[in-house]
C-alpha cells in the first residue's frame, strides 16, 4: 500500500513538472523586428498567440494596420491588433518543443505549419514550413517582454 501511494505521488509530481515546462511559452513576446507584441496563452489545452500591441510607427492615420494581405476579401479590413496569428500548438515534452501549430503571416496573408522551441527562457524560436518539410522554412526569433 505504501508503495502504491508513493508511486501515485511521484506520478502526480512528474505530471505537474511537465505542465510547468509546457507553460513556459506563455507570456508576451516581441516579434523579431520588435514592432509587434504577441500574447501567447493556453486555451482549451492548446497554445495560441494574439497580437496585442504594435509600435505607433506602424499606424496609418492614427489607426493600427489592417489585414489587407488576407486572401479573404471580407477579412482585409480587420485590425491586426487582436488578430490571432498562432494556433493549435501542443507541447511535446520529449522533443522539448511546441508542435502541430499554425502561424499566420499578415505581411503575406499566408498561413504555415509551425513548431517552436525555447532557446532560453527569454528567446522563443519559431519555424514556419509547408508540405511537412520542417527543414525547409523560415525561422523567427521572439523575445520575452511585458505588455
Amino acid at each position: 500500500m505504501k508503495k502504491l501511494i508513493l508511486i501515485l505521488f511521484l506520478g502526480l509530481y512528474t505530471m505537474a513538472g511537465i505542465a510547468q515546462e509546457a507553460d513556459k511559452i506563455v507570456g508576451i513576446w516581441w516579434n523579431d523586428e520588435k514592432t509587434t507584441k504577441i500574447k501567447v496563452e493556453k486555451v482549451n489545452g492548446k497554445y495560441i498567440g494574439t497580437i496585442v500591441y504594435m509600435i505607433p510607427e506602424k499606424y496609418v492615420n492614427g489607426k493600427p494596420p489592417v489585414d489587407d494581405k488576407n486572401p479573404d476579401a471580407k477579412l482585409q479590413t480587420r485590425s491586426l491588433i487582436g488578430l490571432q496569428i498562432l494556433s493549435g500548438f501542443v507541447h511535446n515534452a520529449g522533443d522539448k518543443e511546441w508542435e502541430d501549430g499554425k502561424i499566420y503571416d499578415p505581411k503575406g496573408g499566408k498561413t504555415y505549419d509551425c513548431y517552436a522551441w525555447l532557446e532560453s527562457n527569454d528567446l522563443l524560436k519559431l519555424k514556419g514550413f509547408v508540405m511537412g518539410m520542417r527543414w525547409m522554412g523560415k525561422s523567427s526569433e521572439w523575445y520575452r517582454t511585458t505588455l
